[in-house]
């Protein structure tokens, strides 16, 4: 499915769950981030110019993270690449958060939507690369973990020993926020006229779990777009993923694995969510969202936002794409990204609108502008409540909506004669 348009709105029937208590006091996150690293560092190796701007990939030192006694690789490595256009009329950029592994050459150059965004809105647009550090080894282990598996070992040693600094989200984080200091230093020294004062930042999966936490410990963050990371409040909303499946779903295996989710409830697993869970930091993220994910994903569920979305303070905006899983792989998902991007850095307002279920199988949306286009996607699962794509497929259906006599869009479902329906609305404005 590709669609030009911009859909601003997603919603679910399921309201919400109650809210925790706020958190407002220093955690070890921010300790370690602001905690002083001489490792850090960053040096240019290649250049690349065009008629428009040009492209720079740098390489960065982040900082150290454990010792050699633990772990094979203790500096964190990155490429961080940048985007600088001929006219940069914005002093914000956007800082995408992105994966790899570490080894092999510099990269050869900016990618082509990168730097075509940058030309576009006439700001910065930079690229950090391997976060986390992978793979890692780490010591009486004979394998390399990578990603979920390197995330669950450490949550494990954190609960095991209490040693705040073993959480993978703090050195992640760090070299987020060390990925910004970088951008603004060298763009300020390249150009002796630009400051980049601000960013919106963005990231997907593990780096979208990165993107909510640098925003809650750095200022600079003016607006983030969290991409398939649909698991703030983490604690109920994975008890609700056992609950519905009967069993933990293969791509968060490696957290069962090492007996993360049958210390859930533990006290400790509670000081574990106080550091890296971002609902416990969500007094800080009154920053405008964007909150993009998968109505097909292999790891959370599509009324996952339930736990989370009503209690989240600010200008926020979620969408649920349908018929695809947690790569988004073949949607228009990078498009509204994008234009939200622009919205920030322009000012322009967005739409508002309010939603409610006043019945079963219902969903009313209310909004301050009217849309140029609303649609009522379904589907129904007849065997279980299981929505993922790699078994349920792509499924997703959609019929439009006409606003009614009081200009409310009202989406209506039977309820199924067997199994389970999802459902929700999607607004798109001009």
């Amino acid at each position: 499915m590709n669609r030009t348009c911009l859909p601003w709105l997603c919603v679910v029937v399921l309201l919400m769950g109650s809210a925790a208590g706020l958190q407002a006091a220093q955690t070890a996150l921010d300790e370690y981030v602001a905690r002083p690293d001489s490792t850090y560092r960053y040096e240019l190796v290649r250049t690349v110019h065009s008629d428009d701007g040009a492209g720079y990939v740098l390489n960065m030192v982040s900082q150290t993270w454990r010792s050699p006694d633990e772990v094979d690789r203790t500096e964190w490595q990155h490429w961080v690449l940048i985007a600088v256009p001929r006219v940069v009329r914005h002093d914000t950029a956007l800082l995408i958060i992105d994966g790899g592994r570490n080894g092999g050459d510099p990269p050869s150059g900016i990618d082509g939507g990168t730097a075509a965004l940058a030309v576009r809105t006439g700001s910065v647009v930079a690229h950090v690369k391997i976060i986390p550090n992978q793979p890692l080894r780490f010591t009486g282990e004979d394998r390399d973990r990578y990603e979920d598996d390197t995330i669950a070992y450490t949550w494990d040693r954190f609960l095991r020993t209490g040693d705040a600094d073993w959480p993978l989200q703090l050195p992640m984080v760090k070299s987020a926020v060390r990925a910004m200091d970088t951008v603004q230093d060298f763009v300020h020294k390249l150009t002796g006229n630009v400051n980049v004062e601000g960013f919106v930042v963005t990231g997907a999966s593990k780096r979208g779990w990165t993107t909510w936490l640098t925003a809650a410990v750095d200022r600079r963050v003016v607006a983030i777009a969290p991409i398939v990371i649909d698991m703030l409040n983490t604690q109920p909303s994975f008890q609700h993923h056992r609950a519905v499946y009967g069993f933990y779903a293969p791509a968060v295996r490696p957290y069962e694995e090492m007996g993360i989710f049958a210390r859930i409830e533990t006290p400790e697993a509670e000081k574990l969510m106080a550091i890296v869970d971002p609902f416990s930091y969500r007094e800080r993220l009154a920053m405008p969202k964007f909150i993009l994910v998968s109505a097909g994903d292999q790891f959370f569920l599509p009324d996952s936002w339930r736990f989370y979305y009503r209690d989240l303070l600010g200008p926020k905006r979620l969408r649920y794409v349908p018929n695809c899983g947690h790569g988004l792989k073949d949607t228009d998902a990078l498009e509204t990204l994008q234009m939200f991007y622009q919205s920030v850095i322009e000012g322009w307002p967005l739409p508002e609108y309010e939603f409610d279920s006043p019945r079963p199988g219902t969903i009313r949306v209310t909004c301050t502008q009217r849309p140029s286009q609303v649609r009522l996607w379904q589907a129904t699962n007849p065997q279980a409540r299981d929505f993922r794509v790699d078994t349920f497929g792509k499924e997703w259906a959609s019929t439009p909506l006409g606003p009614e006599s009081d200009g409310s869009y009202i989406g209506r479902v039977d309820r199924p004669e067997k199994g389970f329906t999802a459902f929700f609305v999607e607004l798109t404005f001009p």
